[in-house]
């Protein structure tokens, strides 16, 4: 004679996921807007003064966006060819996010974020993974629309 009920708001979302790390914080890049990832070589990358970095991906160049920085978050390298760069793209913009690693895909339920963190436009939520640790999701079309040196600014 025992009823359970479940009552599950109605902005409940589930969304695929691309989980990386920088430094000790994981970052969710939801996979619709993944493009690839790789490992850049030292003579892909090129330094534009006053601009920042760009990468040649497949005969075209894309701005890098170094994560740690718009973060502030210590990465475990500074180095591009030692770290790996996300491709992602929105509006028809592609931009080379640097992370440390991948650790994996999965599906994540999508949590929002409180007041303090509305502010950072490049957040869309937060999730709790599946070792109890909470990985930041991304707006990737805030990202892509990021200006400034090297595509940065401050959080």
């Amino acid at each position: 004679g025992t009823t359970f009920r479940i009552f599950l708001p109605l902005t409940l979302a589930i969304i695929d996921g691309l989980i990386a790390r920088v430094g000790e914080e994981r970052y969710i890049f939801p996979t619709l807007s993944v493009c690839e990832s790789f490992r850049p070589t030292p003579d892909m990358i090129t330094r534009v003064q006053g601009k920042g970095e760009v990468v040649k991906v497949r005969d075209r160049l894309r701005p890098i966006l170094r994560l740690y920085s718009h973060f502030n978050v210590e990465p475990r390298t500074k180095d591009p060819c030692e770290g790996l760069l996300i491709v992602v793209e929105s509006a028809n913009q592609q931009r080379c996010i640097m992370v440390d690693e991948l650790i994996g895909k999965q599906e994540v339920v999508i949590k929002s974020l409180d007041e303090k963190f509305k502010a950072n436009k490049c957040l869309a939520g937060a999730a709790i993974l599946g070792d109890g640790r909470v990985g930041l999701i991304l707006d990737v079309a805030a990202l892509v629309q990021l200006r400034g040196r090297q595509g940065e600014a401050a959080a």
